[in-house]
């Protein structure tokens, strides 16, 4: 059955404030949506770019979904222009890229980043969370979208708020919307964007379970829930959350860390309800790719953006309504 969609604004405030203004999730082992509000319904999936009115389409049948731990993304990185060149083309290859690593006291951080990736005329926006993991290493997790390939609808991102600090971070969630197709015939997701922890990796992989259950049963009716970013582990020690009932790894036995010697990153949904997923992914080698020495792959990150590709249609073609899963 097609997944009921239900959008949800701020009593007379505008679509760009965060769902966390309006909802916390308490708890982690035993997480529960709560509202903050009065919530009343709206148009979603606005053009989330304000400088451009109609983002042109691409014409594709597929986009791609991506990850990448910058590592210690701040003003420094920023002002390194042969750094910064590498982290641009990365982005530009994706459709969708979620982002760990901020760690900056400045605000504007990545509002200039999306002013270079959009100085030839792209369009590309962002949405960023708030800084979370503790006074001595706050770090923020962010969403950059092409605009042309993908809305999100901002009323629905929130931080899994985690009062018991199972997480040291907490995760970014966001639903997203592909552009192209007639509304009711395109691709919808919701991508849980997260960065365990690698000291306490099985502890943290537990409560991600917790986490993606809330998330599937937010109330929002999105069947397709992927989650995605640094786990601190490979694909065979996902602990509680790999086992969570049709869980499946994009990526399998590849290492994702620039030395090539671990994998430490992935991407996740239920096989059964993400049929979208084309079986497509993989890992993206800066050196290969970019050109770049080992030392030089360094100094941008210590970890490779990974990606998966997903068709642009629910449910894998126009006019095929997704599934949604019994609730486990």
């Amino acid at each position: 059955m097609r997944r009921l969609f239900i959008l949800l604004l701020l009593a007379g405030a505008g679509g760009s404030w965060f769902f966390f203004q309006k909802y916390r999730i308490d708890g982690i082992d035993r997480v529960s949506l709560k509202p903050r509000g009065t919530v009343a319904d709206s148009t979603a999936f606005e053009n989330t770019v304000a400088d451009a009115a109609s983002p042109p389409q691409r014409p594709t049948q597929t986009i791609r979904i991506a990850s990448f731990d910058v590592q210690k993304f701040d003003a420094a990185k920023l002002g390194r222009p042969e750094v910064m060149k590498t982290v641009l083309d990365v982005v530009r290859r994706f459709d969708v890229i979620a982002i760990q690593g901020i760690s900056t006291p400045r605000d504007d951080l990545m509002a200039v980043v999306i002013e270079q990736l959009n100085y030839n005329g792209r369009h590309f926006d962002y949405v960023i969370g708030p800084r979370s993991g503790g006074d001595a290493a706050p770090e923020q997790l962010a969403f950059i979208l092409d605009a042309a390939s993908v809305e999100v609808d901002r009323s629905t991102m929130y931080t899994v708020d985690d009062p018991a600090r199972l997480l040291r971070r907490d995760p970014l969630v966001a639903t997203f919307r592909v552009r192209g197709p007639e509304p009711k015939d395109a691709f919808t997701f919701a991508l849980v964007n997260v960065h365990v922890d690698a000291q306490r990796a099985s502890s943290e992989l537990d409560a991600l379970a917790d986490v993606y259950r809330a998330v599937r049963n937010n109330g929002l009716g999105e069947d397709d829930i992927i989650l995605l970013g640094n786990l601190g582990a490979d694909d065979r020690r996902l602990g509680l959350l790999g086992q969570l009932p049709n869980m499946t790894s994009a990526l399998t036995a590849a290492p994702t860390n620039t030395r090539g010697t671990k994998m430490v990153d992935n991407i996740l949904f239920n096989r059964e309800a993400t049929i979208e997923f084309t079986g497509r992914a993989g890992v993206l080698d800066l050196m290969h790719e970019c050109s770049l020495t080992m030392p030089q792959a360094l100094q941008v990150s210590d970890h490779l953006p990974i990606w998966a590709e997903f068709s642009i249609y629910e449910g894998g073609q126009p006019g095929r309504l997704a599934t949604r899963p019994e609730s486990r």
